[in-house]
């Protein structure tokens, strides 16, 4: 029987590898996203920062590994086999959790996720205990004070790192506005020395107890001397800072932003690591007393021994923080997760990832009419004076210029983030409490683009639903942890060996199924590029305008085709599968569609002075090779849901009707095709006549099922579904002809 419990602690050691990947792929956005939102290096500069960060932080995890041992339920009153059920359970949960999430590209909490893990495991565990037992209590088993301290803990810490944030991004504007360069000459080595100092107190002072490789002596030594530490530390870098500016013209914000992406990394790792090799190491100690116990029983050891205090040894944190960086440098997933954060902190407007919700509406107008209450009691002086302090206006026009290389955000905000974030986590750090570092850098972030007026109000509804979106993942992440593991934990003890092994299959089949699917949205992207139009010195020219809006109505009419086609085909089919994956091809192209059609303002803002009027061709282009492809979307998606909910299909003789029309439908569209790709009008009025024939055709069809209708031969459902076909079909021909006389006057008004 000691045999199984060596293979799960290899199993557990396994889950911890794993989890240290999907970990790390989502909390890679705390340390990162600021850097990269600010364009402070190369993405290659910034990841080697980063990742000395991680390296080095996680040897300073060891006094965090108790969290994970007992500070959510009494070890000594579980035993060592439903002590291993706990962490099995709780291993297997946060893998599946973790990748899910990253998934998605949501940044979640790895700090959360464990702790309700851990819970939810050992209330199941306990239940059963309880059940067995009905002499000891509940209470007896979970630590329900230290979990409600923790947890309060956690969400205390959203408001504080909000309002944190805010605070110091207000005050950092109104003393350097965004026209820093001149004042940085003489306050900038004062704001790094502050900074910088402030991080090397909190990293070095504070986190001198859990490193694993000082010895006591030199802990003591850091304590007793903390204020010497941290005033000659403000003097050395506030001096270093400012030779290195007189001498080089060095960019002081640069080296700070630099500076607190190592620290953070390395606060990250230092209180994060427990949340990935924590478990596995308790399973590990666990085991090891149940093999020195002469005569044990994994049914009749208690695990009293995982009360006391435990060194982790450096080893294995330098092995753990080896897997996190080799992570780091590797996972897509991390960059996608990170794109989220920077795109809901970004000082300019674009393209949207959340839509509008009730609550954001609320928010926005509430916060309106608070703001004219206050502005209308603040004199007109002071109001001004914080307008030109706020003004982005050459930042802006210096972002504009860059192009694709323009930051999401200036430097000033970012050495915020990273100073206010890299200053609370290592604060919770010290004091052994695992703070959500996800939730601190997010809340950081959010807060210090709140008060640098980066939630306009035509994107604050969207940027405020996709925070609120965010935190509802959190509170998920809660419950789900919770349930999840409370289940496992459950099937566990039913199931026995049969059901780890079970369960293992299945989180590596997700990790599969999600694997693909991230590769997928990758892909996806990668083609939603294709449709982007060249810059030329962040400016665009007509021809190159011209020239991708040929291409981009050429590739979207082909699909338009193709999918017509086998949106008919696979319904007379009665294909359910090729059917439904019409759908989500629809859905795609549309998306790409929008996309062009949001992206107008960017396109026209960027267009050279003389190439203006070319603008008014190309945005009617888009309009109609939009409506074109939309149209598609109310042909494929109701002949899915008429097919998947089962009801009658058309007659031969419509099937044939339909099957004569798909055929002069795509005709004509390839027609149109040829015509613009070769850049050549002369068949304009074949393609007409063709149009006239279509649509002469599509009225003969609907008088033919109109009499199907009265003389009661064809039901409702098919009835709309095939008139609803003939109509759609019959707006996609109209709108199919003004695209082509649209791209016509686009290429003559350029000749």
């Amino acid at each position: 029987m000691d045999n199984i419990y060596v293979i799960f602690v290899f199993v557990l050691f396994l889950l911890a590898i794993s989890d240290l990947v999907v970990g790390v792929s989502n909390d890679a956005v705390n340390f990162l996203n600021s850097a990269i939102g600010a364009k402070a290096g190369s993405f290659k500069l910034i990841m080697i920062i980063a990742a000395l960060g991680v390296f080095i932080g996680a040897t300073f995890s060891s006094g965090m590994m108790e969290v994970a041992r007992k500070s959510l339920f009494n070890p000594e009153y579980f035993y060592f086999e439903e002590i291993m059920i706990i962490f099995l359970a709780v291993m297997i949960t946060d893998v599946i959790l973790l990748d899910l999430f990253n998934m998605f590209g949501l940044p979640t909490s790895t700090t959360v996720s464990i702790v309700f893990e851990l819970l939810g495991a050992a209330v199941g565990v306990s239940i059963i205990k309880t059940m067995n037992n009905p002499d000891i209590p509940m209470s007896s088993y979970i630590n329900s004070a230290k979990a409600l301290a923790i947890i309060s803990g956690i969400l205390i810490s959203v408001v504080v790192a909000f309002t944190t944030g805010a605070a110091v991004q207000f005050i950092a504007r109104l003393l350097f506005s965004f026209n820093f360069a001149q004042r940085m000459k003489y306050l900038g080595s004062l704001w790094g020395g502050i900074a910088i100092s402030a991080i090397t107190y909190f990293i070095l002072v504070k986190g001198a107890d859990g490193a694993s490789f000082m010895s006591k002596e030199t802990q003591l030594w850091i304590k007793s001397h903390s204020n010497e530490i941290i005033f000659g530390s403000f003097l050395a870098w506030a001096l270093l800072l400012q030779i290195l500016y007189w001498l080089f013209k060095i960019n002081i914000l640069k080296i700070v932003v630099f500076a607190g992406t190592f620290a953070l990394a390395m606060a990250f790792a230092g209180n994060d690591l427990v949340n990935f090799i924590g478990v596995p190491l308790a399973g590990f100690e666990s085991f090891k007393t149940y093999m020195s116990t002469p005569g044990a029983t994994s049914g009749g050891l208690l695990m009293g021994s995982l009360a006391g205090p435990v060194k982790t040894e450096t080893y294995m944190l330098l092995l753990a923080g080896t897997v996190m960086v080799i992570t780091l440098w590797t996972s897509k997933k991390a960059r996608r997760v990170i794109k989220t954060s920077v795109d809901l902190s970004r000082q300019q407007e674009g393209e949207e990832r959340f839509g509008s919700s009730f609550f954001a509406r609320s928010i926005v107008r509430g916060s309106l009419a608070v703001s004219n209450s206050i502005g209308s009691l603040v004199p007109a002086v002071i109001k001004e004076r914080l307008d030109k302090q706020f003004d982005s206006t050459s930042f802006d026009d210096e972002r504009r210029a860059m192009g694709k290389d323009a930051p999401a955000f200036d430097m000033l905000r970012a050495s915020v983030n990273l100073v206010v974030a890299s200053i609370l986590i290592a604060s919770a750090t010290s004091l052994k409490l695992p703070l959500s570092t996800t939730y601190v850098t997010f809340m950081v972030a959010m807060g210090s683009s709140l008060a640098d007026r980066a939630w306009g109000r035509d994107s604050a509804v969207y940027r405020i639903t996709g925070v609120l979106s965010v935190i509802g993942g959190w509170f998920f992440t809660a419950f789900s942890a919770f349930t999840v593991a409370f289940l496992m934990a459950m099937i566990i003890i039913w199931g026995g060996t049969w059901a780890v092994f079970g369960l293992i299959t299945l989180a590596i089949f997700l990790l599969f199924r999600t694997h693909v699917i991230a590769n997928k949205g990758i892909e996806e992207q990668k083609r939603s590029k294709d449709y982007e139009i060249e810059e030329i010195d962040g400016e665009i020219r007509s021809d190159k305008i011209l020239e991708k809006c040929k291409n981009n109505v050429t590739s979207v009419l082909n699909q338009v085709s193709q999918l017509y086609s086998l949106t008919l085909i696979s319904f007379e089919a009665e294909d359910r599968k090729r059917l439904r994956e019409a759908v989500k091809d629809v859905s795609t192209l549309n998306k790409h569609t929008k996309k062009m059609k949001t992206n107008i303002y960017t396109t026209v803002r960027k267009l050279q002075e003389e190439s203006i009027d070319s603008g008014l061709y190309y945005v009617q282009v888009l309009d109609y090779l939009r409506e074109t492809a939309h149209c598609l979307t109310y042909i494929t998606n109701p002949c899915f849901e008429h097919l998947d909910n089962n009801h009658k299909l058309f007659s031969d003789e419509q099937f044939q009707d339909i099957n004569n029309l798909q055929v002069k439908v795509k005709a004509i569209i390839a027609k149109t095709i040829r015509t613009i790709e070769l850049n050549k009008y002369d068949n304009l009025q074949q393609i007409l006549d063709e149009q006239g024939q279509i649509l002469e055709q599509l009225r003969g069809l609907r008088k033919i099922q109109l009499k199907r209708i009265k003389k009661e031969k064809a039901g409702t459902k098919i009835s709309m579904l095939y008139l609803g076909i003939l109509h759609e079909t019959q707006n996609m021909m109209l709108h199919l002809v003004n695209l082509v006389k649209a791209q016509r006057d686009f290429s003559a008004f350029l000749k």
